[in-house]
């Protein structure tokens, strides 16, 4: 049994809480206002917008030395909803990485939608969760919780793979914001 921590309470953090007691894990949720409050789980996910991170980092990196660190946000340029903010070779959980040297930063939860998380369905189709990430532990406890929870998860690589899963959910959400799937759709992998 895993203890995890979100850090964000807005609905995929709710979402992703959700699955963690429904696989019989512990969870806690902690918001701004908690930020004098310690992060006792050792998975630690940050249900928070990109821009966000700096400051969670600023707060709480010595904190997050060696926890599994879940980063399940998508850079996206939200002036003009129209790129990702991250150089062409880089993505978001590179970046948070090299912020915190002394976690195990995991890409995931950025190609779901709440909703999908929710239901566990993109439409009959089981919801899969894509994981990346360089260290082998860290990406299983992921998948563990995500599978205890029924849902499915595949690990993509390594954290360089961050990239193309940050591209993915920002093809989801420009597609959902422009009223071309609902928010309760999405990918699905179909094996």
């Amino acid at each position: 049994m895993s203890k995890v921590t979100i850090i964000g309470g807005g609905n995929m953090g709710k979402a992703i809480s959700e699955l963690v007691t429904k696989g019989g894990n512990t969870v806690e949720i902690l918001t701004r206002s908690d930020a004098s409050t310690a992060v006792t789980g050792e998975i630690v996910v940050l249900a928070v917008p990109y821009g966000a991170l700096g400051e969670i980092v600023a707060q709480r990196g010595d904190e997050l030395a060696g926890k599994v660190v879940v980063d399940i946000t998508n850079p996206l340029d939200f002036q003009t909803f129209d790129g990702l903010v991250v150089p062409a070779d880089g993505s978001a959980a590179a970046e948070l990485a090299a912020k915190l040297p002394r976690a195990k930063v995991v890409k995931a939860f950025n190609t779901n939608f709440a909703a999908t998380l929710g239901t566990g369905k993109v439409g009959e189709n089981t919801t899969t969760v894509l994981v990346a990430g360089d260290d082998a532990d860290a990406k299983q406890g992921v998948v563990s919780f995500v599978k205890a929870a029924g849902l499915n998860a595949l690990d993509v690589g390594s954290l360089k793979r961050a990239r193309e899963l940050e591209a993915i959910g920002f093809t989801q959400l420009v597609l959902a914001g422009s009223e071309q799937i609902g928010w309760t759709g999405g990918f699905a992998v179909v094996a």
